[in-house]
């Protein structure tokens, strides 16, 4: 004869529940992974852009330096295409020339050249210590006329024939993950 057990009979739900368990687990763990995976590709892209955007404002200063050296040479612009003076008569894109990095006035019905793939324009910034930067930023200036007024504070008032200048400056990683590119005006007085 048989005698009735105290216990119930087990079912499986104890293992159905820990399964379930780790499928869960498994899940969270994945997600911190893939969680951590973005981060750390997040933080490379920040790294990469930081070092391209020192590059580039050192190509910048560059930039800067030869313009100002142009427009402190007598004549000024002496070694820009054609002084550095472009006519433009029409409204056809014709680009105006560039020679080592100096650009004359740039032509209102073409594309600005740091837009232009097919622009070749650009040229070295030379020796700088870039530390881990494998390529070298690169600039050119663009002439951008000699009618400008001279105080900014009050343009109306006195002199309006000084030059200004824009300088473009560009710098990539050695991976091209991040490209930046600068600018700026400069007035000479």
């Amino acid at each position: 004869m048989k005698t009735p057990s105290a216990f119930a009979p087990q079912r499986g739900a104890a293992l159905i529940v820990a399964l379930l368990l780790l499928v869960v687990m498994t899940l969270l763990g994945l997600s911190g992974v893939r969680m951590v995976m973005l981060e750390e590709r997040m933080t490379a892209n920040a790294h990469d852009r930081g070092l391209a955007f020192q590059a580039a404002e050192a190509a910048l200063r560059v930039g800067e330096a030869v313009a100002q050296s142009q427009a402190a040479a007598i004549p000024p612009n002496q070694l820009f295409p054609d002084g550095g003076e472009w006519s433009d008569s029409d409204d056809n894109c014709a680009a105006s020339p560039c020679a080592n990095g100096l650009c004359a006035q740039p032509d209102k019905d073409c594309p600005a050249r740091w837009l232009d793939d097919g622009f070749d324009g650009w040229v070295d910034a030379g020796e700088l210590d870039l530390g881990p930067l494998g390529t070298s930023p690169q600039y050119f200036v663009e002439f951008l006329g000699g009618n400008f007024p001279c105080d900014i504070d009050d343009p109306t008032a006195g002199a309006t024939d000084c030059n200004r200048y824009r300088v473009t400056a560009r710098s990539h990683g050695d991976d091209d993950r991040a490209i930046v590119i600068l600018q700026s005006i400069y007035a000479t007085e």
